[in-house]
């Protein structure tokens, strides 16, 4: 019963000669934090969404698969994995070149994963077929070239005449 009276029992010091509106506010704002810490820390503890480590994700006990991806563009599959809602650990194996990324995931997610792993292939399949910016613009320096030295031409035989 005493334990009970003690937890339930809230404590709040404020040094201040004068008690003013703003200072009460912010006492009154830091009990109210501390008061939603505490009852965080109560209630169960919070899993762990999105991007983990290989040791949180396995400390929640519903079973890992994994899938290996040679690609560099990791970061990608990340934004296309947080969409889908998908709890994932990637892991860099290094001991090949090129290294490749594995990445383990909830068993559950089974069905998310693969509709990740498809968009994710659709757009790295995209962006592959997309023509490169820098060889259209060394395309267009070159046109442009060209046409810059028949302006210059035509200009000086102007000046002849």
């Amino acid at each position: 019963m005493q334990e009970e009276v003690e937890n339930k029992t809230v404590a709040l010091a404020i040094n201040t000669t004068k008690l003013t509106a703003r200072e009460l506010r912010a006492a009154i704002l830091k009990f109210l934090a501390a008061q939603k810490n505490k009852n965080k820390s109560r209630d169960s503890p919070e899993i762990p969404h999105g991007k983990q480590s290989v040791k949180s994700l396995a400390a929640q006990n519903q079973g890992m698969t994994s899938i290996e991806i040679t690609d560099k563009n990791i970061k990608s599959f990340e934004r296309v994995a947080r969409k889908y809602g998908v709890d994932f650990s990637v892991q860099k194996d290094k001991s090949m070149i090129p290294p490749k990324y594995i990445v383990f995931f909830k068993g559950r997610d089974a069905d998310a994963i693969t509709a990740a792993f498809t968009e994710f292939t659709a757009t790295a399949v995209k962006k592959a077929t997309r023509p490169s910016v820098l060889a259209q613009l060394k395309k267009f320096t070159e046109l442009m070239k060209n046409t810059i030295s028949d302006k210059v031409k035509n200009k000086d035989k102007e000046h002849l005449r």
